[in-house]
């Protein structure tokens, strides 16, 4: 019997030949697990009109944690459009897989390293050394959203709060309304991660990405969270800074930030800016952990017009393999696999096109392979 059971949800388009990569990887160092297949993403929106069937979610609870390619996603009205003509007009509404796996599971916590490594060309500078903690089952995420506005809910709303008035002026069906909710507890357990993780890997600070001055209520909750947890890591030091004022300054200083922790649509949007400083989307990967499980993904989408064509960075998705490894307790070997990243990179022998170079997707991970052999 295998030592761990992984679910494998490779999806669609791309998610497909990175995932391959990734486990061309994981067996050349023997890691001894057995892969579950589930099916995830499109085509069963499609087909089912559910892009995360029971089956599948019965997989996730039935293993110690899963690896996830990519999906693509559309919006509502293409959405609709694509479902099976006998599924359309059904009353389905399309709700992102991964959205509602962190949901689901609790995976709270979404941290996102990004780290660059020496030599890499795409790095916008040297050293940059920056971990994301974004929230990652409430805020502007959560998936309260209305359109049409129900009329009881309209009249409520501009009973306590008359900024409400003037778009009551508008018909219901012309007004969408998505909330953004936090809870105390949301916020001070994603800050709490942050500072337990600074503090075991030693970083010099932790800083807050929100924007409070205009989102007072969720805002104000988010930044009295921090002023509380702060003060139980006296050692570590602690900013804030609001979403956008941040986006300048990582660009400009990036260098002066650690560790980022912010709500679930500011962690998305800085986590982004975060990956291109060290060579965009072929290097970003994150782990949606929780206090039980975790999913572990590349953090690019599915673009399928690379679908099958052996062409797209597979770093990512390696990279998150190695952060699943070292969250279920094979340390060395996540070690040796971020040693072999590293040392590709310096040596510039194998490039993906958005390197430069032309290596497949297969390529670069059989090059991860052969530098496995040299760490």
């Amino acid at each position: 019997m295998a030592k761990y059971k992984i679910a494998w949800l490779p999806g669609d388009g791309v998610g497909i030949d990175v995932m391959n990569a990734a486990k061309t990887v994981l067996d050349s160092l023997n890691f001894d697990a057995e892969y579950i297949h589930g099916d995830i993403g499109w085509e069963f929106w499609c087909k089912e009109g559910n892009p995360l069937p029971e089956r599948t979610i019965k997989i996730l609870k039935e293993t110690d944690c899963a690896l996830f390619g990519a999906i693509t996603s559309k919006n509502k009205s293409e959405a609709d459009k694509e479902l099976l003509p006998q599924l359309q007009n059904k009353g389905l509404v399309y709700s992102s897989p991964i959205v509602t796996m962190r949901q689901m599971f609790d995976l709270y916590s979404c941290v996102r390293p990004c780290k660059a490594f020496p030599g890499n060309p795409l790095n916008y500078k040297e050293n940059i050394d920056i971990t994301v903690y974004r929230e990652n089952t409430e805020g502007l995420y959560a998936g309260v959203e209305f359109c049409p506005i129900p009329e009881d809910l309209r009249a409520s709303l501009e009973k306590n709060n008359k900024k409400m008035a003037r778009f009551n002026k508008f018909p219901a069906d012309e007004v969408a309304l998505s909330t953004r909710i936090m809870t105390r507890k949301g916020c001070e357990r994603i800050i709490r991660k942050a500072f337990d993780f600074a503090r075991a890997n030693k970083k010099k600070s932790v800083t807050l990405v929100e924007k409070p001055n205009v989102l007072r209520e969720t805002g104000g909750m988010m930044l009295a969270a921090m002023k509380r947890v702060a003060a139980e890591y006296p050692e570590i030091e602690w900013s804030e800074g609001n979403i956008d004022a941040m986006c300048m300054w990582l660009l400009k200083n990036p260098d002066r930030y650690h560790v980022l922790v912010a709500e679930n649509m500011f962690g998305d949007i800085i986590s982004d800016l975060c990956a291109q400083l060290v060579g965009g989307l072929g290097f970003a990967y994150s782990g949606n952990m929780g206090d039980k499980y975790a999913v572990f993904e590349p953090t690019h989408g599915s673009a399928p017009k690379y679908a099958g064509q052996n062409k797209v960075n597979p770093l990512a998705t390696i990279l998150a393999a190695m952060m699943m490894i070292e969250w279920l307790g094979e340390k060395e070997k996540a070690a040796k696999i971020y040693k072999a990243i590293t040392l590709i990179i310096k040596e510039g022998t194998a490039k993906t096109y958005d390197m430069g170079g032309s290596t497949t997707t297969s390529g670069m991970a059989d090059a991860v392979v052969n530098a496995l052999k040299r760490v």
